[in-house]
């Protein structure tokens, strides 16, 4: 375990499974704003991450958003997505 975990958890989550990689759960947590709609420049702030970083490493990371985006780009085309 790295050092500065030591430091930001308690003592109870030093020793839990949370601890053994941290930056798993920075991960999860990136992941889960991506998935969540927020858009990549702010996901790329908050993670301290360039865009073009974030989108290397995350893209794959976002999942079943294809009919609410095929309803976005309808949106903006003016077409209704019922049909």
């Amino acid at each position: 375990m790295e050092a500065g975990s030591r430091l930001c958890l308690r003592a109870g989550e030093v020793s839990s499974v949370l601890a053994a990689r941290p930056y798993d759960l920075r991960h999860a947590g990136v992941s889960q704003l991506l998935n969540s709609g927020v858009t990549a420049p702010e996901v790329a702030a908050r993670a301290g991450h360039s865009v073009d970083v974030l989108l290397k490493i995350y893209a794959k990371c976002v999942d079943g958003q294809e009919q609410e985006i095929n309803d976005r780009i309808l949106k903006g085309l003016g077409e209704d997505s019922d049909g």
